[in-house]
């Protein structure tokens, strides 16, 4: 899927060469060289993407499918290395969920789709995190029973397209796709294409993420781009614009000694999987979940302009250590500082008022529910 970089050994992905034309600025990430923001600036990228569509390369991350003799076969090997539900998935549905270790922790979280296709019936099609990708696909391969198998994509690209007029954009291209619920995919042809097409995103925005053959990689994205509406966004965006939506960025907000509970994603594994366990740390998990954990992950406003970064400590009014925060910096939605982190579970309630050590002062901040912005994905009402 990729080629060597010019400098430092970077991957790059098969975007690279129109990033470059589109006048990215190019950084270091998960060993790849990638886009951190071009021309427009990662403000009004951040915007456009919440006013329009945005267009980002996400080819970096890991593409795989699991395959087996029958669907319950491959859905219940997954479920002995994660606690989402998967064989309770419809044909065409998408689960987030979390690779676990024997602790509780988490690995890396992912997304796994059951194909609606008959050719596909028997696999699942999964999504992991560019910096994980090599652990994963190691652990998931070495956990498989026999006749059970993952095997890495490495010939499609990963494309996602973001926005309140990202369905009608991408109208144009593959008119069923309309249709289609929030995670859900299908295969379709996108402008002639064969692609795996998938509603989901991790914007908040509605939107979609297309997996594409390499060899097209490059003609489907100048095809998006040249639609009015669409806008070529890096990596700085799509930081801040997840960050709005309150949606954890692995090796940040998640990592191995967080568990799903204590990282608020408790909302993800069913009831089921809650009650019968069956995935690595379940012990713990559940004993959690009937306990009550000391920490929890929650939204932070900070007073004020200053953001609070990475690592910022919470305190209370005495001074007393309370948590830190994991992820934090200008919510151009919001019109200001927006953070989360960890804290003391009998300071976690929405309203509680915290001090952060910001530029060597105690600043004002509280506790609020997440997300910061209103999430607009595409749900059919019954």
């Amino acid at each position: 899927m990729t080629q060597a970089a010019a400098h430092d050994d970077l991957k790059i992905t098969p975007l690279h060469a129109l990033h470059i034309e589109l006048g990215a600025k190019m950084v270091p990430f998960a060993g790849y060289d990638m886009p951190v923001q071009y021309p427009m600036g990662v403000l009004n990228e951040h915007l456009h993407t919440r006013a329009k569509a945005g267009l980002f390369d996400v080819s970096h991350m890991g593409q795989a499918w699991i395959e087996g003799p029958d669907f319950e076969t491959v859905a219940g090997a997954m479920e002995a290395l994660v606690p989402g539900d998967l064989l309770a998935l419809a044909p065409g549905a998408i689960r987030y969920t979390q690779l676990t270790n024997n602790g509780g922790g988490i690995l890396d979280d992912l997304m796994i789709t059951r194909p609606a296709e008959a050719d596909r019936a028997n696999s699942l099609f999964i999504i992991v995190n560019a910096a994980c990708k090599d652990e994963d696909f190691k652990h998931i391969a070495a956990n498989m029973p026999t006749g059970v198998a993952l095997k890495p994509i490495t010939d499609r690209a990963l494309i996602a397209l973001q926005g309140p007029t990202a369905a009608d954009v991408f109208a144009g291209f593959a008119p069923e796709a309309v249709e289609m619920n929030f995670m859900t995919a299908r295969a379709m042809n996108v402008a002639g294409i064969p692609c795996l097409v998938s509603r989901s995103g991790y914007t908040g925005e509605d939107g979609y993420e297309i997996s594409v053959p390499e060899k097209d990689a490059v003609a489907l994205t100048q095809k998006l781009l040249a639609h009015a509406d669409v806008a070529p966004i890096g990596l700085g965006a799509r930081d801040s614009l997840r960050l709005e939506a309150g949606l954890c960025l692995y090796g940040h907000d998640i990592n191995h000694q967080t568990s799903p509970v204590e990282a608020a994603l408790l909302w993800s594994i069913s009831k089921r999987r809650r009650a019968e366990g069956g995935f690595p740390g379940a012990a713990i998990v559940q004993k959690q979940i009937a306990e009550g954990v000391t920490r929890k992950r929650v939204g932070i406003l900070p007073e004020g302009k200053a953001p609070a970064r990475e690592g910022t400590g919470i305190a209370d009014e005495q001074g007393n250590v309370l948590g830190i925060i994991t992820s934090g910096g200008y919510g151009p939605t919001v019109g200001g500082p927006i953070a989360m982190g960890y804290i003391d579970i009998a300071h976690a309630k929405p309203g509680t008022k915290i001090f952060l050590a910001v530029r060597g002062k105690d600043r004002p901040a509280q506790v609020v529910t997440m997300p910061f912005i209103e999430k607009r994905f595409h749900r059919t009402k019954p």
